[in-house]
């Protein structure tokens, strides 16, 4: 099941229609999405039941990032082994965390203001939290999980790593900076979210800048992860708890442009693909 947000109403997108899901449902579930997510186990249940109707054509300019309100959301540093390597930095023994704030969010295809010239791109695999959860076990948190996103994590590391003391919530929360979509995807539609093919590709100044009209600077598995999908949900929820829509961006492989000595220009425009999942751009414009 894909789950996205159309106009601001939950639809389930089913190749290029959307069926409504407060139309379908008789007004049970939606049309909010928060809705939907704070009566995940039942929406869900119903949803895989139900005969989906006659959609309406739909395009990814059209559709919103599919949590637009989370209470929470959350980065985890440094969980691909290759990034951790590039970085010179040692393979965590427990997970790195940061938090991105609401007014970074952004859809599927969206336009974000170059802050600085160190401004950074990180193709992350996003998990949506579909139920309340507190001090869980690893072996409970897959039930946690109401599904899989594409996500942006864009940062400016000039504010990330500012005397006099680095912080990172702040230079990764400018407009624009956490787009999320295409669409919601349950956890039992990818054929193994452990394994998934990821990449960033850019055109504009900085493919040009590497001599290629489309240059991926990021190309790696979920399978490098350090730390699982239901691992960090584990560890988060021994001290925080997790709410219906909450949002983690679980990391990014090798190739970020910190490493590289390369920053995001005006008039890049970046996409981001992970297999089974769909693909996200951002256009960049100055600031």
């Amino acid at each position: 099941m894909r789950l996205g947000n159309q106009d601001g109403r939950a639809v389930l997108l089913l190749e290029d229609t959307a069926v409504d899901v407060a139309e379908q449902s008789d007004g049970r579930f939606g049309p909010d999405l928060m809705d939907v997510y704070e009566k995940w186990e039942e929406f869900s249940a119903w949803a895989k039941a139900a005969a989906p109707g006659a959609g309406r054509p739909v395009s990814a300019a059209q559709l919103g990032t599919p949590v637009p309100r989370p209470r929470q959301i959350f980065g985890i540093g440094l969980n691909y082994r290759d990034h951790a390597d590039e970085a010179n930095l040692a393979h965590p023994e427990n997970i790195v965390v940061f938090t991105k704030f609401a007014s970074s969010l952004a859809g599927p295809e969206s336009t974000a203001a170059v802050s600085s010239d160190s401004v950074d791109y990180e193709a992350e695999l996003v998990v949506v939290v579909g139920r309340e959860a507190h001090r869980v076990g690893v072996d409970e948190a897959a039930d946690v999980i109401a599904g899989y996103s594409v996500g942006q994590d864009i940062s400016d590391r000039g504010v990330q790593m500012r005397p006099p003391a680095p912080q990172f919530s702040l230079g990764k929360s400018f407009p624009g900076y956490a787009p999320v979509g295409p669409a919601v995807v349950t956890r039992d539609e990818p054929a193994d979210p452990s394994a998934l093919r990821i990449s960033c590709a850019f055109t504009g100044p900085t493919a040009q800048a590497q001599g290629a009209d489309v240059w991926t600077a990021q190309d790696g598995s979920t399978g490098d992860m350090i730390f699982s999908p239901e691992r960090i949900i584990s560890d988060l929820s021994q001290v925080v708890t997790l709410y219906p829509g909450d949002l983690i961006f679980t990391g990014t492989p090798a190739g970020v442009g910190m490493a590289r000595g390369i920053a995001v220009q005006p008039g890049d425009v970046m996409t981001t693909t992970i297999e089974g999942i769909g693909s996200i751009t951002t256009e960049f414009v100055a600031g």
